[in-house]
């Protein structure tokens, strides 16, 4: 019988870009539970795809609080439609929230332009006089 892949802190961290102390960190959460041997901690698949996910919900800008939700959902009876349906339903208000921020972010731009074209013009008025 193969005994199933195993990792360890330091394989998990640098195979995802992270550090220890951020692997740490989610499971101080309760995020991922990685075994305990003795002072070691082995990550088993489990850990290694939730991992994965919680990295997934950061990059994407969900909180903690939302990424745990969704993983834990995995775990409910309804499984993985569950926590597909919920996740639609977090990336709807996500992509709304983000193209809010887009067209704030454009707004800006936009206004900043203008403004340095005045204060270019009042600049330039100056230097005729």
């Amino acid at each position: 019988m193969t005994s199933a892949p195993t990792w360890t802190i330091a394989q998990i961290a640098e195979e995802f870009g992270v550090t220890h102390r951020t692997v740490r960190h989610y499971e101080d959460l309760g995020l991922i539970s990685p075994e305990r041997r003795g002072t070691q901690r082995v990550y088993h698949r489990r850990d290694r795809t939730r991992l994965a996910l919680i990295l997934r919900g950061k990059r994407l800008g969900f909180p903690l609080d939302e990424i745990r939700t969704i993983i834990d959902l995995f775990d409910a009876p309804r499984g993985r439609r569950a926590q597909l349906e919920y996740v639609l339903g977090q990336i709807d208000q996500r992509r709304t929230d983000l193209e809010q921020r887009l067209r704030d972010v454009q707004d800006a731009i936009s206004e900043l332009g203008e403004f340095e074209r005045r204060c270019r013009e009042d600049l330039g008025r100056l230097d005729h006089v």
